[in-house]
């Protein structure tokens, strides 16, 4: 538990480097001796084809769930693949205890092909603020971190994502088809017009990670699960970007979102996308993913 009197900022300052050590050798022990060497009994499919798991997810998230709950005995761990066990655990991130949202290799479909494009997520939260979030990408041994208030971090250097080049197309990440209802689908092909270049997105942590480095304009996902969006959403939001849904409102991880919605490397940016967004289509009901 945080020390009498001690304040979540201490905390981080005091066990951040605690945090980033557990994600580093959950990578180094569980996830990169399996990449580009997974067997085919490694592999399984949780609801279709686009929809992967491997032996890496499991234990990297049953790895860092006992490290990340020693560092803050009372905390909760919410984890992709301890969800899709038993739905009613995603519950905790609207409850009053802190919660660590895991999503042990982001990008599985890139790991299994043995892509480097994927990454560690981790996110501390409580009642549904994000208050820290670390980004690590093992096979490019690059890790970004943030913290409320306090900035976002690539490798030690501050990130700033600033303003898209005048006059160049926006450059938009987009949900993958099999993740879209007919909807959000309208939605979507609100982004395809003069101005913007939409493409599929990869790993969404990697794509946050563009933004708020100022190498992607924006993305646009129709999809809630929290393990793929809050250590994302905080690099953006501390690297001076912004994010909406199709109703105008931030993106809360506690669900309930009109989707699509957008993040982007300025307000601005944001606005742009999620006009586009709402031309392309009437509003739809969040919910996890299938």
């Amino acid at each position: 538990m945080i020390e009498d009197m001690e304040t979540i900022d201490e905390f981080l300052a005091r066990r951040s480097a605690d945090v980033e050590e557990a994600v580093r050798k959950a990578a180094a022990a569980e996830i990169m001796p399996r990449f580009r060497q997974l067997a085919a009994h490694e592999i399984d499919q949780k609801n279709g084809p686009h929809d992967l798991v491997t032996d890496a997810d499991r234990n990297a998230e049953l790895y860092l769930t006992d490290a990340l709950g020693g560092l803050l005995p009372g905390s909760v761990v919410v984890g992709e693949e301890a969800v899709h066990a038993n739905p009613a655990t995603y519950e905790a991130i609207r409850g009053d205890a802190f919660v660590w949202i895991v999503d042990p290799v982001d990008g599985t479909r890139q790991f299994v092909h043995g892509d480097d494009g994927f990454c560690t997520l981790v996110a501390l939260a409580r009642h549904g603020v994000v208050l820290a979030s670390w980004t690590y990408a093992p096979a490019l041994d690059r890790l970004a971190t943030a913290v409320r208030g306090g900035g976002a971090f690539l490798d030690g250097q501050r990130l700033f994502a600033g303003p898209p080049t005048p006059g160049r197309d926006l450059e938009v990440a987009t949900s993958h088809p099999d993740y879209t209802t007919d909807e959000q689908k309208r939605s979507l092909l609100g982004l395809w017009t003069d101005g913007v270049a939409p493409r599929p997105c990869g790993s969404a942590g990697l794509e946050y990670l563009a933004v708020a480095r100022g190498e992607l304009d924006a993305t646009a996902f129709s999809w809630e699960a929290a393990w793929d969006h809050a250590a994302g959403l905080l690099l953006v939001e501390e690297a001076g970007g912004a994010h909406l849904t199709l109703g105008g409102e931030p993106f809360r991880i506690t669900g309930g979102n009109s989707l699509p919605f957008t993040a982007a490397r300025d307000a601005a940016t944001a606005r742009r996308v999620r006009e586009l967004l709402t031309g392309g289509g009437a509003e739809s009901p969040g919910g996890l993913p299938a």
